[in-house]
């Protein structure tokens, strides 16, 4: 006999639901059991809030067998831990307001993962092949694939961010630090699994790496650095008399000098040892001399060193393809850094385009040094050199 408490939810069910799911997918144990219960005649079947709270339809229990339930708990937790409501925010308006397509978009993004898991969910489930879509896609991808729907799936603002009239609270919720926490030891849990055993679904080994090792975007991240060290550089001013001060005019028989912001001088050291890529070498001097471009450094301003274990040679350039990579012996960019600084107009920012693979100036030098490392897992130069990474 079902043990129902006073609102008609059979929690002993619900709760044995959750305890599978949670023994299955060790994994997703805590964000399982971190979800707070909210009985409610109101909701469809089951739906979570942003806070955490999960509102059930003791309805729903009672007609739904224990396998479909424990899948049903999943489903429900990898719209908090995917972050739908907080992606769902970043949506043209339009697509936010259109809570219908937005939620089986969702439903897509997280249902493949969970069949080629051989999860068990109840029948009405979608998934992208309903739709002639392919696997494996996040649910923006999907969105302009997903005709217009009725409105009949509804998993509640914790997926598509708009708060529900059944979501009264009623229970302790989750803080957004926490929720943050909480993904953070999902996502760690999954990567000691998946080593342990060998086996993680693609969807959640994807969303883990991506949380645990974000894909940041290396070209703005050098473009930023390069801008700002070149903005830091040419905030020196300096007096010049070539343009007397407007103040010279009130004081008669006396040139007062003016205030100017020179530009400064950059210099690009290249790593042209032989364990370097020309394509990804290539690729990054392209954006950093875009980059120059973009701020007015060209011509005489800029320098570029090829450097393996001794400064091959050293051009004036104003692209890219002006320059030619030479070398191909030993690394050693100490050696590139120190000719660049000994040139008769020294540089105010050093850029060293490099796999990390050298020796690095045993204390800081004077002017704003860029390391742009490329390649895979490159050793870390000092912590007081700018470091960016190029994938």
């Amino acid at each position: 006999m079902a043990a129902q408490d006073h609102t008609g939810l059979d929690r002993t069910k619900l709760l044995a639901a959750r305890y599978r799911a949670a023994t299955d997918r060790p994994y997703l144990a805590s964000a399982l059991y971190s979800l707070s219960i909210v009985p409610s005649e109101s909701v469809p079947t089951m739906g979570v809030d942003r806070h955490w709270r999960c509102y059930v339809s003791p309805g729903f229990v009672d007609a739904t067998p224990v396998p479909e339930l424990a899948a049903v708990w999943i489903h429900e937790v990898a719209h908090l831990l995917r972050d739908h409501h907080g992606r769902a925010g970043r949506l043209p308006a339009a697509d936010q307001r259109d809570r219908a397509r937005l939620n089986i978009a969702q439903d897509c993004e997280i249902n493949d993962d969970l069949i080629a898991d051989r999860l068990a969910l109840p029948a009405g489930r979608v998934v992208p092949g309903d739709f002639g879509l392919p696997d494996g896609l996040l649910f923006e991808a999907y969105l302009p694939g997903i005709p217009p729907q009725p409105y009949r799936h509804n998993c509640g603002s914790g997926a598509h961010g708009v708060l529900e009239p059944w979501e009264k609270g009623g229970a302790p919720g989750v803080s957004p630090v926490e929720a943050d926490a909480l993904r953070r030891a999902t996502a760690e849990a999954m990567r000691s699994h998946q080593r342990a055993r060998g086996t993680l679904p693609g969807g959640w080994r994807r969303w883990a790496d991506e949380l645990l090792e974000p894909v940041v975007d290396w070209r703005r991240v050098l473009a930023g650095a390069v801008r700002e060290a070149v903005a830091w550089a040419g905030g020196a001013v300096d007096y010049t008399y070539r343009r007397p001060s407007r103040r010279s005019a009130a004081l008669r028989g006396v040139v007062l000098p003016s205030l100017r912001r020179p530009l400064p001088r950059v210099a690009i050291v290249i790593d042209t040892s032989g364990s370097m890529g020309e394509d990804e070498l290539a690729a990054a001097l392209a954006e950093v001399t875009g980059v120059l471009r973009e701020v007015g450094l060209r011509g005489n301003r800029v320098s570029v060193l090829a450097c393996d274990a001794d400064v091959q040679a050293v051009t004036k350039v104003t692209s890219a393809g002006q320059v030619e990579l030479a070398g191909g012996g030993g690394t050693d960019m100490r050696v590139g850094i120190a000719a660049a600084l000994a040139a008769p107009e020294r540089p105010q920012v050093v850029i060293v385009l490099t796999d990390g693979y050298t020796p690095w100036p045993a204390e800081p030098v004077t002017c704003r040094l860029i390391a742009a490392l490329v390649g895979d897992a490159p050793p870390d130069p000092p912590a007081w050199v700018e470091t960016v990474r190029i994938t």
